[in-house]
């Protein structure tokens, strides 16, 4: 075995990269702080929405994230523990970024779920369960807020494998009653953790006292009640529950499930303990070229992720990278697929939210960031020239929403133009150029009304533009070719009135309408006309 091979298998095995995924408030900023904490990454977590303090959340370095004490982009979270480098990409939780959300999970080789113990499976969850599901990405659940009360945890088990579809094994189980729990008993190691008290109001790491199973001390703690009744559980669990199959879990089909209290740091540290023992380690990609594995010599990533100011005052602009085989090196050469041109990598950088570091070397699994010169787009593949390649197209989720914007003072239409192109190279926005009409304006597609939002506030904070907004009443879009191969244009489409003519950044017709019957007449009138909900060389979500 080569130098190189024999450090990129010790590397490779150290790594764990995944995503933590939620219904919104459910706490999943929350844990990915605690996560930090326990990792050593930061000294004192803040609490999302606190104003005694007016501290928040690492991950949230967006404005906007911390006003609304939302997530609304992709953070990347780096840090070392117990000997393995930890990559966690902080997802929005909220539907109307879900485009971000899924490029996200096509950078991870696992993906945390985060339940509220109390709403238990909710729609987003349901939602982005399916899409790790189709992806056979390996689920790990953390049931939170059990320092509030909720649903008991057997029909929290029960909720996940009905609903969701997924067998359900509890690594640890809640010591106590509802909501005035003690510790968790952890069945792997047949040992109970109680906790100390949370003084520090979740800032600090909660010590725990560890117990041997049925030991005296164990039960004088928790007293013969809730002794007996935790007793009876596990027996419930051993008995009628399922067997725990790792294989099952690197398929998708079994997610182990964790108990806790994000907000008090209750059960945190068993989770992280438990998942880097379990969770895989990065894993092989599809290509062009067929499977690319993690410890081959010859470098490869794509990039699942820009975003631009970062850093305010530097406007700078950062391509986000999941190196998924050989050794990435400072200002290393590689191929571009896209532009069929060779690169040099320079200031490569990996994250602490907006906190960065220059780094030298990384390894697959690893999520490095890239300066860029306006060079990159999502779903690049960038490798080592002697092995060109291309990774799986992302797919793309088509726009339901959309809106005419405008700069509201003319004499900023340039930076009108640069903000609204570099949010739209984000992935965050589509933009369209209505047929026929000056360039003073454009059409803005997006997945949900939330986004509008974001999109006036980032161009008035980072562009320092005022904008005008117009919705429309259009819900479904339709890039458009001739099944003859013949243009079409306006004047050739029967009904074009009946929407809005429109293109996009590469030229390609779209039509917008407000709802099926409408293109249902258009489609029947036209012939001649082939439709598709995402530009024809691309693949639909």
């Amino acid at each position: 075995m080569s130098t190189l091979k024999n450090e990129l298998d010790n590397a490779i095995r150290k790594r764990r990269t995944f995503a933590i995924i939620s219904h919104p408030d459910a706490g999943k900023t929350t844990l990915t702080e605690k996560l930090l904490l326990y990792g050593g990454a930061i000294h004192l977590a803040g609490s999302i929405k606190s104003r005694k303090t007016q501290r928040h959340a690492v991950s949230d370095w967006m404005e906007i994230e911390k006003q609304r004490g939302i997530s609304v982009t992709s953070s990347v979270l780096q840090f070392e523990y117990a000997g393995y480098r930890i990559n966690i990409l902080d997802t929005p939780g909220h539907q109307d970024f879900s485009e971000d959300t899924y490029r996200t999970l096509m950078a991870v080789d696992s993906a945390v779920m985060v339940i509220d113990v109390a709403k238990g499976v909710e729609d987003q969850t349901k939602k982005l369960f399916k899409v790790c599901k189709q992806r056979g990405i390996p689920i790990f659940t953390f049931i939170n807020k059990l320092d509030h009360y909720g649903k008991m945890p057997i029909d929290i088990l029960d909720e996940i494998e009905n609903v969701l579809g997924i067998r359900a094994y509890p690594m640890n189980w809640p010591i106590g009653t509802d909501g005035q729990y003690l510790g968790v008993f952890d069945r792997r190691n047949n040992k109970a953790a109680l906790f100390a008290a949370d003084t520090t109001h979740g800032q600090e790491a909660r010590s725990a006292d560890i117990y041997e199973a049925a030991s005296p001390e164990l039960v004088k703690r928790v007293g013969n009640t809730t002794w007996k009744a935790l007793k009876e559980d596990l027996e419930l669990l051993d008995e009628a529950g399922e067997e725990f199959d790792l294989e099952k879990v690197a398929a998708g089909e079994l997610t182990p499930i964790y108990f806790g209290s994000a907000m008090t740091n209750f059960g945190v540290q068993d989770f992280l303990d438990g998942y880097i023992e379990l969770a895989p380690p990065p894993a092989p990609r599809d290509s062009s070229i067929g499977i690319i594995e993690p410890n081959d010599e010859k470098f490869s990533a794509f990039i699942f992720k820009i975003q631009a100011n970062m850093n305010p005052a530097h406007r700078d602009r950062l391509a986000f990278i999941r190196i998924c085989s050989g050794k990435f090196e400072r200002n290393m050469n590689v191929w571009h697929e896209k532009s069929g041109k060779i690169i040099k990598l320079a200031q490569p950088q990996q994250f602490l939210a907006q906190d960065r570091q220059i780094i030298d070397i990384a390894y697959p699994g690893d999520i490095v960031g890239l300066f860029d010169p306006g060079i990159f787009g999502i779903g690049d593949t960038i490798c080592d020239e002697d092995k060109k390649f291309k990774f799986a197209d992302f797919p793309v989720f088509p726009p339901e929403k959309f809106a005419r914007v405008q700069a509201k003072d003319t004499m900023k239409r340039k930076q009108f133009v640069k903000g609204i192109e570099q949010l739209t190279q984000e992935g965050a926005i589509q933009l369209f150029q209505q047929a026929g009409a000056g360039t003073e304006s454009y059409i803005v597609g997006t997945v949900g009304t939330l986004q509008f939002e974001v999109l006036e506030y980032r161009l008035k904070n980072e562009y320092h533009v005022d904008i005008v907004m117009n919705m429309q009443p259009y819900e479904l879009a339709r890039w458009m070719a001739a099944k003859d191969g013949s243009e079409i244009t306006p004047a050739s489409l029967k009904g074009a009135d009946r929407g809005m003519f429109v293109y996009d950044l590469n030229g390609a017709p779209v039509l917008l309408v407000s709802n099926e019957w409408a293109l249902g007449w258009i489609t029947d009138n036209n012939p001649n006309l082939l439709l598709n909900h995402v530009p024809f060389d691309k693949r639909e979500v």
